[in-house]
């Protein structure tokens, strides 16, 4: 299934047998889309923390750890979801966050039409991060560059490595200071202050406005070592042509569709399991990026369709040796590698 737009941050009910039209003749132009846990991962052996949160820094990284990982030859992934589209990573002591939403509200400025809150980390601040190593952005539209996150970030760390969507630019060169911009095929390392790096790639994602405007991005981040690659993209929508010659031992997406009448806003279910069987993929981590506390008339016309559990029983048919490992907030998933 073709889709042309961004998230949506919606819990609704189930629907089938949608067509999609052009989501222009339903939103306004800004609102082309709208919208768990720490996870590790090494490749051969799963451990499911009994940690709770409570702060970032000390419930998802330590960094006695992370150097650790990193010096024994190891490339550990620890991913913390944070709600919505937002993550934590830290990629062998690298520390990455993607698509930051932490500060008040996802509204898109028009917070009668919709206005979302986080369910489980109400009280999270921007102090409770860790030191960052790289901001990464996927796409320019609120549910991924939040500027009331943004901006005191940036008053927090200007001169923060930040890795975004070019479509971006525009809201990011006022508030920081080290930008790249990556097109589709073009990629840029990153390294931390333990002497680890990890390679950002950048591949196509939806186009979201007129078709002649340029993609934004999908992510294929390469751990140091080499041992591992995760894929982000947060709407189960991708190019295969560009992801046929690509691997991916992780792979992060939505499960559940997310539909508007006659148009799927975020797709899944049966888009989830070929993106991953395209990619070779060893673990899927599915997320749950309409699981917002969410208010407005597009919050009471959206609905989902399918779960996890019949993700999963799609996904056993087509790739049965490929692992769920559903993340829950707050508590880390670990996967030790080969």
């Amino acid at each position: 299934m073709a889709v042309y737009c961004n998230s949506a941050p919606f819990s609704c009910k189930a629907s089938r047998n949608r067509d999609p039209t052009p989501l222009s003749a339903l939103l306004p132009t800004r609102l082309f889309s709208l919208l768990q846990p720490p996870i590790s991962f090494h490749p051969d052996r799963l451990k499911l923390s009994t940690c709770r949160w409570d702060k970032v820094a000390s419930a998802v990284v330590s960094e006695e750890s992370a150097v650790g990982s990193s010096s024994s030859g190891t490339d550990v992934f620890n991913l913390t979801y944070l709600e919505g589209n937002s993550w934590l990573w830290d990629i062998s002591g690298v520390r990455v966050l993607v698509d930051p939403i932490l500060v008040g509200n996802l509204d898109f400025g028009i917070p009668w039409l919709y206005d979302a809150a986080k369910k489980f980390l109400k009280n999270f601040e921007l102090t409770d991060l860790p030191q960052l190593d790289c901001l990464l952005i996927t796409q320019s539209l609120d549910d991924h560059c939040h500027l009331k996150t943004l901006k005191p970030l940036s008053k927090m760390s200007p001169n923060l490595r930040v890795i975004a969507t070019p479509n971006a630019k525009p809201l990011l060169d006022p508030l920081f200071r080290n930008v790249t911009y990556l097109e589709p095929g073009q990629e840029s390392e990153v390294e931390a202050a333990n002497g680890s790096k990890v390679r950002i790639q950048a591949t196509a994602a939806p186009v979201l406005g007129p078709p002649w405007q340029r993609p934004e991005n999908v992510y294929l981040v390469i751990s140091p070592q080499g041992q591992l690659t995760l894929y982000y993209e947060p709407h189960c929508v991708y190019n295969k042509d560009f992801l046929e010659k690509e691997h991916a031992d992780i792979v992060i997406t939505p499960v559940i569709k997310q539909l508007l009448p006659n148009f799927t806003l975020v797709s899944g279910q049966e888009d989830a399991v070929q993106l991953a069987k395209l990619l070779h993929a060893k673990f899927i981590v599915p997320m749950k990026n309409g699981d917002l506390d969410s208010k407005g008339f597009l919050a009471s016309i959206v609905e989902g369709e399918g779960t996890i559990e019949s993700f999963k029983e799609l996904l056993l048919k087509e790739l049965p040796d490929a692992k769920t490992l559903e993340p829950t907030p707050g508590e880390p998933l670990q996967i030790p590698p080969p």
